[in-house]
């Protein structure tokens, strides 16, 4: 992990995401923070503990999850250049809620939260755009409670398989940093059902299956099994 603390605003370099330069545009929001370099499978932070900054992804692939139990965890999305993480730190909530590990090399921005407020109440547009990140995710997770409540296992695969298969991700091709133990965490399953219905998907001809690469050959199919399954 390499740190990096930022002083002024004449050494900022390009922040993606949140329309690419939205960062940007609040001076104090880039001087009041902290650029750190995680290497492949390092964690970011653990769920509850203290949480004093708000993380913007600069770089990377980040997952995110919840730990379930002793040993057990459930992975909830995967975080990209432009992302918040912790958001939930500006509104008084002192622990973080989940945990977070790169899945590749990844520069991630800590910054101070009383920054982040007022780059929000300055700037509509910022605020907008992250509203609109936070609908998506509660969507998703949204999603997610209607697989575990309803979906049996065959569906839930089929659900992640759809999640991890949508545009920005495929850029990404991010099957290649995740592990058959990974994909079951999103589906809810074990990594032997996962590994069985991936098999079936492929004698299916739905999927395509090389070493860790998945690749979606019926889209179509994918999406009539995770309603109907």
């Amino acid at each position: 992990m390499n740190n990096e603390q930022q002083g002024n605003t004449d050494q900022q370099a390009e922040m993606p995401g949140v329309n690419r330069q939205m960062p940007l545009i609040h001076g104090k929001l880039m001087i009041n923070r902290t650029r750190i370099t995680y290497m492949r499978g390092e964690t970011l932070f653990k769920q509850g503990a203290f949480s004093p900054h708000v993380l913007f992804v600069v770089k990377g692939l980040i997952k995110i999850f919840v730990q379930t139990g002793y040993d057990r965890q459930m992975n909830i999305s995967l975080a990209q250049p432009g992302d918040f993480l912790a958001y939930s730190a500006l509104f008084g909530e002192n622990m973080y809620t989940y945990s977070a590990q790169a899945l590749k090399d990844s520069e991630i921005c800590m910054i101070e939260k009383e920054s982040m407020k007022a780059a929000l109440l300055e700037n509509p547009e910022l605020a907008l755009e992250v509203t609109s990140k936070n609908y998506r995710m509660e969507k998703h997770l949204l999603e997610m409670i209607k697989n575990l409540s309803y979906k049996q296992m065959r569906g839930k695969l089929a659900s992640s398989l759809i999640y991890l298969s949508q545009y920005d991700f495929l850029k990404e091709n991010v099957f290649e940093y995740l592990t058959r133990q990974d994909l079951a965490d999103f589906a809810s399953v074990s990594a032997e059902s996962a590994i069985r219905f991936l098999k079936e998907f492929e004698k299916e001809k739905i999927v395509r299956l090389e070493g860790k690469s998945i690749e979606i050959l019926d889209q179509n199919q994918l999406e009539i099994i995770s309603k109907t399954s």
